[in-house]
């Protein structure tokens, strides 16, 4: 997999660019959270209203407090060149970022494309090249397995795929 290229330029970015790169961090607190949250809850509603149980929860997405490295007495800052006006000279700026913004924005993108792919295995069970990274969103019929004469109408790749249908022989 081909990495993206960061730190061989970060150095030779202008320290105006940084700070406005920094800040534009913040932006989707303010622009897409309130959408993906009204997003999660339509979903979620749609999924309950047809019958959907057994739905993961948003906190399986986040992970444990206990599990990060570092707690606020051991935070590392950052040091070089730094002076009080420096974020990133406080404990409490990592603390926030890298317990609480990262984990639970992670979190939340990835719970709603979970919701979302739930979506799509029920309404549409018709393989494409991503579909197998579906799988942590298996269910147990799709809608079109429900009912033997649309069965039967799917195509047996479609039909057998074990991620919308646990009848399958296959194993995800």
């Amino acid at each position: 997999m081909e990495r993206v290229q960061i730190g061989k330029n970060f150095e030779k970015q202008p320290t105006w660019k940084v700070r406005i790169g920094v800040l534009l961090i913040y932006l989707p607190l303010i622009i897409t959270v309130p959408f993906v949250l009204l997003g999660i809850l339509a979903v979620r509603g749609h999924l309950k209203l047809v019958g959907a149980t057994g739905i993961r929860p948003f906190w399986d997405f986040v992970p444990t407090w206990i599990t990060h490295r570092y707690i606020y007495k051991d935070q590392i800052v950052y040091e070089t060149g730094t002076n009080w006006m420096h974020w990133e000279s406080y404990r409490f700026y990592w603390i926030f970022n890298c317990k609480i913004y990262c984990p639970l924005s992670v979190a939340l993108f990835k719970y709603m494309a979970y919701l979302v792919q739930i979506v799509e295995n029920w309404w549409c069970p018709f393989e494409h090249d991503k579909k197998a990274e579906y799988k942590d969103s298996a269910i147990d019929k799709s809608y079109w397995h429900i009912y033997e004469k649309e069965r039967s109408m799917l195509h047996p790749d479609d039909r057998e795929n074990p991620i919308w249908n646990e009848e399958s022989k296959e194993k995800m």
